[in-house]
């Protein structure tokens, strides 16, 4: 079986995602970090104290303790306890981090605990996530989905500072559980992503896309997701269309080819078995669905993420 039978655990599945959890800042006083654009997301928030959020191209905002923030392929943004300090180049202060966290200011002064890390993704199915994303999302901590991230934030800003054996395992699998939880309170809004993510809370839409990644190998009709939905078939597809950008047996074949080239890229299938794994009943349909979509053949497809492997165990 292919996926998880869920699709945001689908899709982070396939994302690949690696975690970075900088060093916590303590702050006090007037000071300022610029930190540089960034490819796929950050994700931050206050264990104590405020402080702004100026993100280029937006207003500046006011977090408070608890609070959490993400941020899709952010251009460059400040944090910063006074509007008015000069910012610093971030990656330059946080270099200097002693025993997981960086001091600004006098330690009888601190009035800031901030935690911020990022995480990348595999660049072929990046877009899967990222290109739902708003440049901001911020959860207070009187959201209903606030405390449980407040307390994940303080949970992983402990874990950067101890040294305790298995700890960056701990960071990694704290910062994807925080992701997951960041995207659930995002796609609970009124303004919800559009997409699949904003699709999961609409109740007969959210209910089809859930049946189609629990069996991506059943041969789906139009007419059986719709009923699935409880709506007709046309009223279906146009709601499916309008929610998730495209329809639905269109989805359907794009999720099985992005399923389709990650088991290619881990070589963990024959082509004959990926074909049945992805709902076709000869190797040769699938072969011509994924060349539609992807634009090569699968072995093609293979042979070609092979190759870089191949030539970097040459030069080692």
């Amino acid at each position: 079986m292919l996926g998880f039978r869920d699709p945001v655990a689908d899709a982070i599945g396939l994302l690949r995602p690696r975690t970075v959890i900088g060093p916590s800042l303590r702050a006090a006083g007037k000071w300022a970090l610029r930190f540089d654009t960034f490819l796929h997301v950050r994700i931050g928030g206050l264990v104590r104290g405020t402080c702004w959020l100026i993100l280029e191209g937006h207003e500046p905002v006011l977090l408070h303790e608890g609070d959490t923030f993400m941020m899709g392929n952010p251009p460059p943004y400040v944090l910063a306890g006074t509007l008015n300090a000069s910012p610093r180049p971030a990656k330059q202060v946080l270099a200097g981090a002693v025993d997981g966290f960086v001091r600004i200011g006098p330690e009888s002064e601190e009035d800031l605990y901030l935690c911020v890390g990022h995480i990348t993704f595999d660049d072929r199915n990046a877009a899967l996530l990222t290109d739902l994303l708003p440049p901001l999302v911020i959860v207070r901590v009187d959201d209903p989905h606030g405390g449980r991230l407040a307390q994940l934030i303080d949970l992983l800003a402990t874990e950067v500072g101890l040294t305790a054996a298995g700890g960056p395992l701990v960071q990694n699998h704290l910062a994807q559980i925080l992701l997951v939880h960041m995207l659930r309170a995002h796609a609970a809004r009124t303004d919800r992503p559009t997409g699949w993510l904003g699709a999961l809370n609409e109740d007969g839409i959210g209910s089809a896309l859930r049946a189609l990644h629990a069996d991506v190998a059943h041969s789906w009709s139009l007419k059986e997701l719709a009923q699935i939905s409880n709506m007709s078939r046309s009223a279906f597809a146009h709601a499916f269309k309008n929610h998730v950008g495209v329809p639905p047996l269109e989805y359907l074949i794009h999720w099985r080819m992005s399923l389709a080239r990650d088991a290619l890229t881990r070589d963990t299938l024959s082509i004959s078995e990926l074909a049945r794994a992805t709902g076709y009943r000869s190797e040769s349909a699938f072969s011509t669905a994924f060349r539609r979509v992807v634009g090569s053949s699968p072995a093609q497809f293979r042979n070609q993420v092979r190759q870089p492997a191949h030539s970097a165990a040459n030069e080692n």
